[in-house]
């Protein structure tokens, strides 16, 4: 396409404003987990961590499953502030292997929550919080919460408040939130409920949401059977986004029943998306991105100002 020079130099006007130059830069952040294999993420997490100026722990752990073998992983870790308790804002940066044997790029799931994360990281770290916030980047998500398990283990969970997590958050100005993490995480619910409507943001409440990190910690100390160990679930959420008709699909899809009104063997756009060659860079949305670094941070601030009453 032949551009005149005006056309040109408007267009590079346009590239210097600082939202341009925040989309650009938040999308090469995503593009820069496209890597052939998961340690080689684990580095670009913790580049990415030091870049806006966090010092980040890395804890190793014996992980893997029965197809995979013993396999190291990696939890990334940043604290901020102090107090007895914490709160905890997590999502995990691992992509799936796919069936010929590459790597995923990974980038709706779930690189965009990382680089969403660390964007609320920033947000936070300026704000005078009464409890200390972790940031948790978990490794071996998608062989079976692993990381998450794994750090459960490590740490117990008496001092953890709450929990706040992201998975799949690359598209759509459309936040889902998880509503079948416990009697426990009824007021998490409420804040983020308050937070929508504060904000009159579109957002989605799914009575049943897939599965992520969440579970490891809304489920912890339970018996296989599934009984008891109730003194160990911790008040949890799973947030995502997507455009506002898919996330209306999507709750169809889990929560519809029989009678759903979808066609049949219809999948969620979504779910064709992420676990597949197609989960891409092109279908981010730094915007999004974006937005839910923002509203990420705003809800670990009114969660932090709740419990403190």
């Amino acid at each position: 396409m032949l551009f005149r020079p005006i056309a040109a130099a408007a267009a590079l006007l346009v590239l210097s404003t600082p939202v341009a130059a925040q989309d650009l830069d938040l999308r090469a952040q995503v593009a820069a987990y496209v890597q052939p294999t998961n340690a080689a993420r684990t580095e670009v997490v913790v580049a990415q961590l030091r870049a806006a100026g966090f010092e980040p722990t890395v804890e190793t752990f014996a992980g893997g499953n029965p197809r995979t073998g013993e396999l190291e992983g990696r939890n990334v870790v940043v604290t901020l502030g102090d107090g007895p308790r914490e709160i905890l804002l997590t999502a995990h940066y691992d992509a799936v292997k796919l069936r010929d044997g590459t790597m995923s790029q990974g980038v709706v799931d779930n690189a965009a929550s990382v680089v969403g994360v660390i964007e609320a990281a920033k947000i936070l770290r300026a704000k005078d919080l009464n409890h200390r916030v972790r940031i948790i980047l978990f490794d071996q998500e998608e062989l079976g919460l692993i990381g998450a398990k794994k750090w459960i283990e490590a740490h117990g969970l008496a001092n953890v408040a709450a929990v706040v997590n992201s998975d799949v958050a690359g598209y759509g100005d459309t936040m889902m939130y998880g509503q079948n993490n416990g009697a426990q995480s009824a007021f998490v619910t409420r804040a983020v409920q308050e937070l929508c409507a504060e904000r009159a943001m579109p957002c989605v409440g799914f009575p049943v949401y897939p599965p992520s990190d969440d579970r490891a910690f809304s489920g912890a100390g339970l018996t296989e059977a599934g009984e008891g160990g109730g003194q160990d679930r911790v008040p949890t959420v799973s947030l995502g986004f997507q455009d506002q008709i898919g996330a209306h699909q999507m709750w169809l899809a889990f929560n519809g029943g029989e009678t759903n009104g979808l066609a049949e063997g219809f999948v969620p756009r979504v779910f064709q998306l992420i676990h597949s060659a197609e989960d891409t860079i092109e279908q981010v949305d730094p915007a999004t991105v974006a937005l839910a670094g923002e509203v990420y941070a705003a809800l670990v601030e009114r969660l932090d100002a709740q419990l403190a009453r």
